[in-house]
């Protein structure tokens, strides 16, 4: 069953909550698609990990943004996310959603946006997605761009993290402070990168730089690379998927209070 709910007035503020079998409350996995925060790149993408996430025994919640070209960008982009996540314990299927274990997967710019959610305690009161309500236990981190001011000097998508955030970050220092997902650790949260070695979109430099500030601040990471490109990490029939799927497996049969769900 998926049921799609706003969190907002706009038409790309809402949620499509896709629950697995059963009747009891299940661990909670947000789907953040990906598309450099532009709007011709939408929740469509996120669907399918979404889908099989719960036919795997997860209760995901694919998440639609504004985007940059309808009403996204800075600070609007941030603000849905962080609303999206904060809205989880109002749904109406909040009794089927175990928010003590609540995950974060995003692809590319998504990628960003889930480690951008996992660090915000860390941002000051103030800031966009400040004081966060739901906290993320765990991101899986799909290509993603999570070193902005490093993204800007390779140009990755063309100017897209400029367009994103409005300026350089020469221009806007505070803007990338509050948005850079390497500014905000250690998160506390689980973390895995997952990276195509053949990436030209977002290289592997991506999840590199980030793993290795992470983990100097004291955080938990893994990253695995697998062969293919920039798209490879969400096919939900490829390596890659199937080692995030390992992944988040792992960690709920890891927890004393549960057992491996069977799909």
């Amino acid at each position: 069953m998926t049921r799609t709910t706003a969190y907002g007035s706009g038409p790309d503020q809402f949620v499509e909550v896709s629950l697995p079998a059963g009747d009891g409350p299940a661990p909670v996995v947000v789907v953040l698609h990906g598309g450099f925060w532009r709007a011709r790149y939408g929740v469509e993408l996120a669907r399918p990990l979404a889908a099989d996430l719960a036919a795997r025994g997860w209760a995901a919640v694919a998440v639609e943004y504004r985007r940059v070209g309808a009403g996204g960008g800075w600070p609007t982009t941030l603000e849905d996310v962080a609303a999206a996540l904060d809205a989880l314990p109002d749904l109406p299927d909040v009794a089927r959603l175990d928010l003590t274990d609540v995950t974060v997967v995003g692809h590319s710019a998504g990628g960003h946006l889930a480690a951008w959610a996992a660090g915000r305690g860390r941002l000051p009161a103030g800031a966009p997605g400040a004081a966060p309500r739901v906290a993320v236990t765990a991101a899986v981190l799909q290509a993603g761009v999570l070193d902005l001011a490093a993204a800007v000097a390779a140009d990755l998508g063309a100017g897209a993290t400029v367009e994103f955030l409005g300026g350089s970050p020469e221009q806007l220092p505070e803007r990338y402070a509050a948005a850079d997902p390497v500014r905000l650790l250690p998160t506390g949260a689980a973390v895995l990168c997952v990276h195509g070695d053949a990436d030209t979109t977002v290289p592997p430099e991506q999840s590199e730089r980030y793993a290795a500030a992470a983990r100097a601040a004291g955080d938990q990471v893994e990253t695995t690379v697998v062969p293919g490109d920039h798209m490879v990490v969400i096919d939900p029939a490829g390596e890659a998927w199937r080692r995030t799927l390992d992944w988040l497996d792992a960690r709920r049969t890891a927890r004393p209070d549960r057992t491996t769900l069977e799909p």
